[in-house]
This record gives C-alpha cells, sequence and structure tokens, in this order.
C-alpha cells in the first residue's frame, strides 16, 4: 500500500474500550484501524492500555511502524493494564484528565466498537463539537453495523431538532477504516 499523508488529521484520538467483544470482527477492525493510521502517517492517541480493543489498535499501530501516545489513570496503571510498549504514556490522576488531555491533542476522533466508556467519550467530543470548542472530524467505525442503532438515533435527534447543523458536519461514519480516514480527510 503506497503510504499517504493524514498530516492535517494526526493525531487521531481513538475511542475503545479494554474488552474484545463476542466476535473476533472487532479485535479485527481495531487492528485493521491501528495499521491505516500508521501506513497512512498519522499519529495515534488513545486510553493507554494493553488489553482488549485498546491493545488491538496500539499494537497494530505500533507493528506498521506508527507513533502511539496512551493516557491513563494511576487506578488503571495499578492495576497492571497500562501499555507499556507504546512511545509515550502519560499517567494522569482522573478520567476526566484523561479524557482532556486526549482531547487537547487530537486533530481527530474515533470511536470503535465498545461500551458505555466508549459512548460517554464519543457523546462528550460531540457535545463539545456542538458547543463549538472544536471543529475536527468526528468519526464512528461501524464494523459489520454494530453502531447502526446509534447512527438512526442520531438521525432522529437531528430531524427532531435536538442537533445544532454543526455536530452532524463534523460527524462521519465508515465500515472499514480506510473509508472512515478517507471521509474525515474530505
Amino acid at each position: 500500500m503506497t503510504q499517504r499523508s493524514g498530516a492535517a488529521l494526526s493525531p487521531v484520538c481513538v475511542y475503545c474500550g479494554a474488552a474484545d467483544g463476542k466476535r473476533a470482527v472487532y479485535a479485527q477492525a481495531a487492528r485493521a484501524l491501528g495499521r491505516e493510521l500508521a501506513v497512512r502517517g498519522i499519529d495515534l492517541v488513545y486510553g493507554g492500555g494493553r488489553a482488549g480493543m485498546m491493545g488491538h489498535v496500539a499494537d497494530a499501530a505500533l507493528e506498521h511502524g506508527g507513533t502511539v501516545t496512551g493516557v491513563i489513570t494511576q487506578q488503571l496503571m495499578d492495576r497492571e493494564l497500562g501499555h507499556r510498549g507504546v512511545q509515550t504514556l502519560h499517567i494522569v490522576d482522573t478520567m476526566h484528565q484523561r479524557k482532556k488531555m486526549m482531547a487537547d491533542v487530537a486533530r481527530g476522533f474515533i470511536a470503535l466498537p465498545g461500551g458505555v466508556g466508549t459512548l460517554d467519550e464519543l457523546f462528550e467530543i460531540l457535545a463539545w463539537a456542538q458547543l463549538g470548542l472544536h471543529g475536527c472530524r468526528v468519526g464512528i467505525l461501524n464494523v459489520e453495523g454494530y453502531y447502526d442503532p446509534l447512527v438512526a438515533l442520531i438521525d432522529h435527534m437531528d430531524e427532531e431538532g435536538f442537533l445544532r447543523p454543526q455536530t452532524k458536519q463534523v460527524l462521519r461514519v465508515g465500515s472499514t477504516p480506510g473509508e472512515l480516514l478517507d471521509a474525515m480527510t474530505e
């Protein structure tokens, strides 16, 4: 694959959890995203974990020459969940500090399939877009329709007048990492 420049989008903050989910396709998608970020020269910022989806995306980015920065709380480090193989690992006191540090450096955001923590991060960054606190692209990697119900809900919120135009303007949805990153750089 030809290396493409992702400088305008770098770094990308990836929201994902420490679980793999029930289907192998989720871990495969996380690894594919990590690889695609590295190949495009887009640095990865993420929650700093070594387990589950977090570990997969970070390991794949590292394996393909990418630059990876993790941000993790001391509580999670104490449970030995931090990824010690990343180039930079910031250890902070609270989840709020973790999310803020990731958001402060990111020029784009992507949510992989995940649980309530992933949704918390995704909706916080969408709320910040709606408030005009950033104009960065926010992507949803919709692996085999995982996020179809959520995308339908967001569309419904828009139809019912509960979203400001800037929220839909920054949001992109893709079913593969390449498709999503292409949409995020349009």
